[in-house]
């Protein structure tokens, strides 16, 4: 137990930033596994263009730095280069 008021209401204040810091986090994760976790290009790109979105403002928060949001946009871009279009996947090679 904290003794002086400022340390009482540091631990009050260290609680709420580690559940908005949870949830930004699994905010985070979930756009991301879901671009990592679609085979289909159109809800590929609809899910990578969110998930630029949520990096870009968890970075501007400062919640993740500048250079992860980066990093992790340009991953998940070459990931979604990477898919086929529906219609040349399913035609069989000549």
């Amino acid at each position: 137990m904290q003794r002086h008021k400022s340390a009482q209401k540091q631990a009050r204040k260290a609680i709420r930033n580690q559940v908005r810091n949870r949830r930004d986090n699994s905010i985070m994760n979930t756009v991301v596994k879901r671009v990592t976790e679609t085979k289909e290009l159109d809800k590929a790109v609809t899910a990578l263009n969110r998930a630029y979105k949520i990096l870009d403002q968890l970075a501007a928060k400062g919640i993740i730095h500048k250079n992860k949001a980066a990093r992790q946009k340009s991953q998940l871009k070459r990931l979604v280069s990477s898919l086929q279009p529906a219609a040349v996947a399913a035609t069989p090679a000549a």
